[in-house]
């Protein structure tokens, strides 16, 4: 196989969900207990990944049919609100396009293969084509289960000089500060530590509710991810042209602060769901083609 175990028991996970038995419910539930708590740095990781978590942050994905989806969407509802993003559209929903950054041997993908715990991801985020319209450079890291995410907005007009491996400048943040300054130069520092110099460009449309009171709660519903090589712009190419890898299912994930909301815990019941992997990146990058394969497998 061209993947580590664990990922081909993934994706066979994605393509063929297991039956739900009494068991695996309970089972299920158990998952759901009081998340452990970490520490606020983490020793163990290289400089560049050092990092001060603004909160314990978690997210539970899980795969879900489209019926599934809807009686979700109805449930949450009573807890959330439409993300201000989406209430203009009539499904509620907008298109996410993200340039994974990594290096000729995948060495970021491979590190979600190979089920490492503390990993990180470094990307490019926008959200439509409009010259004028910001884009997101974001670091996302990972400590066990524990996620935090750091994004500052920059001129689309920078970009290619990033992708470059060029040191970022003040004038290139959509609102130059201190602290956005550091973001930036953190994500350079990433790019540069680990030689990313090339991507893929993955896209899905998201379905997305927020807490209106505060970002301690979120749900989202994510559909038709599709992937394709990076062609040295910031555009995407039209859906018969990107590559669309096998998942039938709509990714469904709960995201919350420090504690898993009793309501929350309550939804997984429900809909017997069990959590799983599901990582879009690597799932485009190990069905992409054969070549990207051949780097994966070695």
């Amino acid at each position: 196989p061209f993947c580590r175990a664990a990922s081909v028991r993934n994706l066979e996970i994605i393509q063929n969900p297991p039956a739900f038995s009494h068991f695996r419910r309970r089972r299920a539930a158990r998952q759901h207990l009081q998340p452990p708590r970490f520490p606020a740095v983490c020793l163990c990781l290289p400089m560049f990944y050092t990092h001060r978590f603004q909160a314990n942050r978690f997210e539970y994905k899980y795969l879900v049919s489209e019926t599934q989806a809807q009686a979700i969407r109805a449930y949450v509802k009573g807890y959330l609100a439409p993300d201000d993003y989406a209430v203009a559209s009539p499904d509620h929903a907008y298109d996410i396009h993200s340039l994974y950054l990594d290096n000729p041997q995948m060495s970021l993908c491979r590190a979600t293969l190979d089920g490492l715990r503390n990993r990180v991801k470094i990307r490019i985020r926008f959200y439509d084509q409009e010259p004028t319209s910001p884009v997101f450079c974001e670091i996302k890291r990972r400590v066990n289960d524990a996620i935090s995410k750091e994004r500052v907005a920059v001129r689309r007009e920078c970009i290619p000089n990033f992708l470059a491996r060029r040191w970022p400048q003040r004038e290139d943040l959509v609102r130059p500060d201190g602290r956005s300054f550091d973001v930036l130069r953190q994500f350079c520092q990433l790019r540069d530590a680990f030689q990313a110099d090339q991507g893929l460009l993955v896209s899905y449309r998201r379905e997305a509710y927020v807490n209106e009171a505060n970002d301690a709660v979120r749900v989202t519903l994510d559909r038709a991810v599709t992937g394709g090589h990076f062609d040295e712009q910031l555009r995407v190419r039209p859906l018969e042209a990107r590559y669309q890898p096998s998942v039938p299912w709509v990714i469904l994930e709960l995201k919350f602060t420090d504690r898993f909301p009793v309501w929350m815990r309550e939804l997984a019941w429900h809909f017997n769901l069990i959590r799983t992997t599901m990582a879009k990146y690597v799932t485009c990058a190990v069905s992409l083609d054969r070549q990207t394969r051949r780097v994966l497998a070695a």
